[in-house]
């Protein structure tokens, strides 16, 4: 029986086929020529006080639509005024809603470090990553080998593009290779899509020192936030707690004032 993950990764790769029929990577690299080198989110993350990571995201495979209306100017400027110190795009349209614009229009309107986050199969990706804005990619563990994943942290790298790797257990600490930036602990079985904070606490000694590591999906409270700052934690990407409420960038304001 095919998992959630197995039919997004399906769906990717039709999608892949289609986009390079329309735009070739050599009319990617035409346009990356003229993008500058964003802000470091790694950077980013380690200078600020609360590492949180707010991302825009209008639906989930496991919610369905969280904010079907959600709009690129009324949401990420406001992330960055009220003190994310990244903020994540969902750029995946047939699961999450997103869309590459999404990322492109956000690039426009914030110099804060921007994280295409999708299923990275194919270093197609990385260009369009490159060419729309991102300051760094998602590169998950599950929807990889670990040959591949370095293949693509690398050339990442040669694009000038930061690497979050994210895990899930610890069968996947392999992964980790010196192309990565991140490690980020995804709370949420993406096979079964139940999420369990009590993964970050578990991994959380796993993960080598001179990694900077962050905790994904679940994370609604801010005493969950400090008791993962207590083992090592320094960057908390959230969405859905932000996401689910009329205004994302007050509530994210509200949340950061209660964390201090």
């Amino acid at each position: 029986m095919p998992t959630i993950l197995d039919k997004i990764i399906a769906c990717k790769k039709k999608e892949l086929e289609n986009s390079k029929q329309i735009v070739t990577i050599e009319g990617l690299e035409n346009k990356i020529q003229h993008i500058k080198n964003r802000n470091s989110l790694k950077k980013s993350i380690q200078n600020s006080s609360t590492g949180i990571i707010a991302e825009f995201k209008r639906r989930s495979p496991s919610k369905d639509w969280i904010f079907k209306e959600a709009k690129v100017n009324e949401i990420i400027p406001f992330y960055s005024e009220n003190g994310a110190s990244a903020i994540s795009v969902l750029t995946d349209l047939d699961f999450f809603g997103g869309t590459l614009q999404d990322l492109e229009f956000a690039e426009k309107l914030t110099q804060t470090p921007l994280l295409r986050k999708d299923f990275m199969i194919d270093e197609y990706q990385l260009y369009q990553a490159k060419a729309y804005g991102a300051s760094a990619i998602l590169l998950i563990a599950a929807a990889l080998t670990v040959e591949k994943t370095k293949e693509l942290a690398m050339k990442a790298k040669k694009l000038g593009l930061e690497v979050l790797l994210e895990l899930h257990n610890e069968n996947e600490l392999d992964y980790i290779n010196e192309w990565v930036d991140v490690v980020g602990i995804n709370n949420r079985n993406l096979k079964t899509f139940v999420t369990d904070v009590q993964v970050s606490f578990e991994l959380s000694e796993k993960i080598p020192l001179e990694f900077l590591k962050i905790s994904e999906s679940g994370i609604s409270s801010t005493q969950t936030v400090k008791e993962l700052m207590q083992v090592g934690y320094k960057g908390f990407l959230m969405g859905e707690n932000f996401m689910k409420t009329e205004d994302p960038g007050k509530a994210l304001k509200k949340f950061i004032s209660e964390l201090k």
